[in-house]
């Protein structure tokens, strides 16, 4: 298999399951050196210590991260550079449902989605930013949602948060591109992870219905997405919003 990532080092939110760690496993396979972060500490060690045991010359380390905390990204960060010896790649998965409608919304529930989807994914720029400028450039993938650019009736934080998260991505590649950082976002329909058991059926079931593929997507072929876009096969790649979501959206 040809190694897309040799020699990226890689800071991953959300990666204790789901999707962060299926680009995790991904990354890994393609050659890169990762740090594995999550609230999730059990979960993420166990990925780890599978990455470690897989892999070659222990690819992988935890650090626990708070997306909406910014002193754990420094942690974070700081643990990449001396472990690795740079950090030239962010990917943020991380991220919480909002289902409720506009009425239905609480504050509370509105702080936590946009916190954890936008905040979160800002802060995470801003703290790898200068670490990636010191590796000489690289490539941040940040994870938007079908629901940026389509409407439900309902999810209405999810749906701002992910939107925010897509104009965030645009501006800044604009803003970096002059200094080989590439930016960029992937717009996911529905995965097959835990999380989505956790959706109400109805709402499943109206998705898959039109969905054109007939199905919902595996976290491994999400995940070779962000490696195609952390690779140097997509050098010319910044500022765009991927679409992968079994044409959903197209409909």
């Amino acid at each position: 298999m040809t190694k897309l990532l040799q020699g990226k080092v890689a800071l991953i939110t959300g990666a204790a399951h789901g999707i962060g760690a299926g680009v995790a496993r991904q990354f890994v396979r393609h050659g890169a050196q990762v740090v594995v972060t999550d609230v999730l500490d059990d979960e993420a060690r166990a990925l780890v210590d599978e990455l470690n045991r897989d892999g070659q010359d222990s690819p992988a380390r935890f650090a626990r991260l708070d997306v909406t905390h910014e002193p754990d990204w420094r942690v974070a960060v700081v643990l990449a550079e001396q472990t690795f010896g740079k950090l030239d790649t962010l990917v943020n998965v991380a991220g919480v449902p909002g289902r409720a409608g506009v009425e239905q919304m609480t504050e509370a529930d509105w702080h936590r989605t946009v916190d954890t989807d936008l905040k979160g994914t800002w802060l995470g720029m801003k703290a790898c930013i200068p670490a990636i400028r010191r590796a000489g450039g690289g490539a941040i993938v940040n994870t938007s949602s079908n629901y940026a650019i389509v409407g439900s009736g309902r999810a209405v934080a999810y749906h701002a948060a992910k939107a925010g998260v897509l104009m965030l991505s645009r501006t800044a590649a604009i803003e970096y591109a002059r200094e080989n950082i590439r930016v960029n976002a992937v717009l996911l329909g529905l995965t097959d992870t835990p999380r989505m058991a956790s959706l109400p059926a109805d709402w499943r079931a109206s998705i898959l219905e039109t969905t054109p593929m007939g199905r919902f997507a595996t976290p491994d072929e999400i995940a070779h997405v962000y490696v195609f876009l952390a690779s140097d096969l997509a050098s010319f790649v910044t500022g765009t919003g991927l679409v992968d979501d079994g044409g959903f959206s197209a409909v």
